[in-house]
């Protein structure tokens, strides 16, 4: 039974991108590039400013500490940027010419898309499954994808008629707002830091005008809104392709022989897929796109969808292995976080020094 405290509360970012989509239906001239709002700035400058708090916030320790194990991490990135691309290029063949450009489009960008970071970490510590791989693999994800995901956005418009994207100056701005943010705030970050913490939810912020300012211009362009069976045919292509990476991912960790603690976090690190990088990545990818809204679509209905489901399958092999070692981290996220699907980076954050507080009394009781 849950304790009072952890009823469920729906998490501030999913009810943001709701807002968001509402409000771009309702009034699409507020937000459209050149409206009163000048949203077509936020998406052109505000994109460093999110990747910069990303560098203040990545701490190179996490990295070194997960470096030595090679075969998850492997694992874990084929999963992300092969596996998962190639799933949903089959099934896009498969499906043929039923489904509109702009939706073929969304799911081949989120194929290409990072993990989530935060969200994976904590539902693999949910799971009982590696934090401190989980940890590594999400922060390689996002550094990988600044080369990984245009180079397999302009194959699959190229395989799918739809032209290539001129990959020079694609990686020239990706350079300019994605890497050298990157850069430029882990070279920050023994300063600034701690204080980055405080304004960790800007990115958030940054990115729901981003995505106000995609659905508005695309409405605004005249895209209609999406018919409702086709919009829950998207969605439920989102929840087949979420469960079947969970089912393929297990099995072939299990086959590759990997223990069940790297099997979880490689399972959930390489089903699960950002959309705070996917927008700010849209963003620059598709630049002048009057649709940016409808390609983005599939990746916002996956993320709500992997974290509802993710977190509860999480809390299922999380209670049903007893025998496998719990990490601290599992007992800081709440059930209501889960369902709430989302995890801020302060919250994290802070059950991250928890965490790492219990392990260090538990060490030192047993001395």
């Amino acid at each position: 039974m849950e304790r009072p405290n952890q009823r469920w509360r729906p998490d501030s970012f999913l009810l943001g991108l709701i807002a968001m989509l509402v409000l771009a239906w309702l009034w699409p001239g507020l937000g459209r590039d050149g409206g009163p709002l000048h949203l077509d700035l936020v998406t052109r400058y505000g994109v460093a400013a999110v990747f910069l708090l990303h560098g203040l916030l990545l701490a190179p320790e996490r990295l070194r500490a997960g470096l030595l194990n090679w075969r998850l991490h492997l694992f874990t990135q084929a999963a992300s940027f092969v596996l998962f691309p190639l799933l949903v290029w089959g099934g896009l063949l498969v499906a043929g010419d039923g489904l509109p450009s702009e939706f073929r489009l969304g799911f081949l960008f989120l194929a290409a898309l990072p993990t989530a970071v935060s969200t994976s970490v904590v539902v693999t510590a949910v799971a009982g499954g590696n934090v401190a791989g989980a940890i590594f693999n999400a922060a390689l994800s996002s550094l990988l994808a600044v080369l990984l995901t245009p180079l397999w956005v302009h194959l699959f418009l190229a395989s799918d008629g739809g032209g290539t994207l001129d990959l020079g100056a694609v990686l020239g701005r990706l350079a300019l707002l994605v890497a050298a943010p990157l850069a430029l705030g882990q070279l920050l970050r023994p300063w600034l830091g701690r204080l980055a913490t405080h304004a960790s939810g800007l990115d958030r912020l940054i990115v729901l005008l981003v995505v106000l300012n995609a659905f508005s211009s695309s409405f605004a362009a005249g895209a209609a809104a999406a018919p409702s069976p086709l919009l829950m045919a998207v969605a439920g292509a989102d929840v087949v392709l979420f469960l079947a990476m969970i089912g393929l991912l297990s099995l072939l960790g299990r086959g590759l022989g990997l223990t069940v603690a790297d099997r979880r976090a490689g399972m959930f690190c390489g089903a699960q897929k950002s959309i705070a990088a996917g927008a700010p990545m849209g963003a620059i990818l598709f630049t002048g796109a009057g649709d940016l809204g409808m390609v983005l679509a599939p990746a916002i209905l996956y993320h709500l969808l992997q974290l509802l489901i993710g977190g509860a399958l999480a809390r299922r092999l999380g209670t049903a292995s007893p025998t496998e070692p719990r990490h601290p981290l599992a007992d800081a996220a709440s059930p209501s976080t889960l369902r709430g699907a989302g995890v801020g980076a302060r919250r994290f954050s802070r059950r991250v020094q928890l965490a790492r507080k219990t392990d260090y009394c538990t060490t030192k009781g047993r001395r």
